[in-house]
């Protein structure tokens, strides 16, 4: 047997589990929206979310700042009533903006996929699903 044969061996195993990925929910990180629901965002548009530490979220809605308090144990995430700036855009990012406020309130619990997406879960349905920003 060849003697870096188990060190080999040793580095894939551990490869394989480096590319999985982490179930953790960042504070103080800015994750952009992808999908609301089973719909895509409006082209061009921005949504993001940031979980503060003093249990305040806040973000881009697409045309307004948004902000709600929020709760998160373990796996479990829920936003209480949110509040935003109050710009006008156009009809199709105005109508997104606020299928996403109205997304927020039904949430229950957060996950991140396979693919690293993070997802926040409604009672019943698809979920926001999110990437953290690259900065």
């Amino acid at each position: 047997m060849k003697p870096w044969l188990p060190l080999t061996a040793s580095l894939l195993a551990l490869g394989g589990c480096a590319s999985e990925p982490e179930n953790v929910l960042e504070r103080e990180t800015a994750y952009q929206v992808e999908w609301i629901g089973e719909r895509p965002l409006v082209e061009r548009s921005h949504l993001t979310l940031n979980l503060g530490e003093d249990g305040r979220a806040y973000g881009n809605a697409g045309c307004n700042h948004w902000f709600a308090p929020y709760t998160l144990e373990n796996d479990s995430l829920r936003f209480g009533q949110t509040g935003s700036t109050r710009k006008l855009c156009s009809p199709a990012v105005m109508e997104q903006e606020q299928r996403f406020l109205d997304a927020l309130g039904q949430i229950q619990r957060w996950d991140v996929s396979p693919l690293g997406q993070l997802r926040l879960w409604p009672a019943h349905g698809k979920p926001i699903r999110l990437l953290p920003e690259q900065g």
